[in-house]
């Protein structure tokens, strides 16, 4: 009884130790992974959003992402017609301002912007802090050996409650995700582009894949970015609605 108890012992320590290594694996993949989104902690991205119908062109509009730490983004519309129109995260928080409306509307993550890409797609480029979960297996996928990560949402108030993510097993590049709902209805599929920009690998395309009308495609292309600073005012929902302020 004594030995066996000493087994037990070390058998449960192993796994412990080999569970914890799990979780710091994963939560160091998903930093690295996130390099590759958003490169600066406080940047400026020029973006293009295009949808496809049957595999032809249908809309695009173009936005400018103004990012800064501590979870806070400030998305405004360049496409003419939108002009004005922001949608600013704070946090868990979600607001919409159109142009000329005296007050702030509160909005949801998923409220969609066009196409598949939704207000939580555009506005927030990053896993780590948001998700937690385990490296699960290994596997190839479009011919590139990677690492299959299982990542459960730390808020509720996230766009995907639960990601199932391959990265690139030799540098932690982003390769697939599927993305799925609380209550774990796959919603979209997404597919990361990476290719050289300034010197550095980056996402430059997301591929967001309707799981439900599967003819339907949407393009999140990074046209432009680059590190800046941003007051706190930009990210304060009653400061925009006062100030008609179009950062360029």
């Amino acid at each position: 009884m004594f030995k066996f108890s000493i087994l037990t012992a070390l058998l449960l320590a192993a796994q412990c130790a080999t569970a914890s290594a799990s979780a710091l694996d994963a939560e160091a993949i998903l930093k690295k992974a996130d390099t590759y989104r958003l490169p600066d902690a406080s940047s400026q991205v020029e973006t293009l959003v295009q949808t496809f119908k049957g595999g032809k062109p249908d809309k695009e509009k173009r936005y400018q992402v103004l990012v800064k730490p501590g979870g806070k983004s400030l998305v405004l519309a360049r496409t003419p017609g939108e002009v004005g129109l922001k949608v600013l995260m704070s946090g868990d928080d979600f607001w919409l301002l159109a142009p000329g409306s005296a007050r702030p509307m509160r909005i949801t993550p998923m409220q969609k912007l066009l196409g598949e890409a939704s207000t939580g797609d555009i506005a927030n480029m990053t896993w780590s802090g948001d998700y937690q979960g385990t490296v699960v297996r290994e596997l190839e996928v479009d011919g590139v050996p990677c690492l299959e990560l299982d990542l459960t949402a730390l808020r509720k108030s996230l766009s995907y409650q639960r990601i199932v993510l391959q990265v690139a097993k030799s540098d932690s590049r982003p390769v697939h995700a599927d993305l799925y709902a609380a209550s774990d209805r796959k919603l979209k599929q997404a597919h990361f582009k990476v290719e050289q920009r300034d010197g550095r690998p980056a996402v430059t395309v997301m591929k967001l894949v309707d799981e439900v009308q599967s003819s339907r495609v949407t393009l999140v292309e990074t046209v432009s970015r680059k590190p800046r600073q941003f007051g706190d005012e930009l990210f304060n929902p009653m400061y925009l609605s006062r100030n008609d302020n179009n950062v360029q």
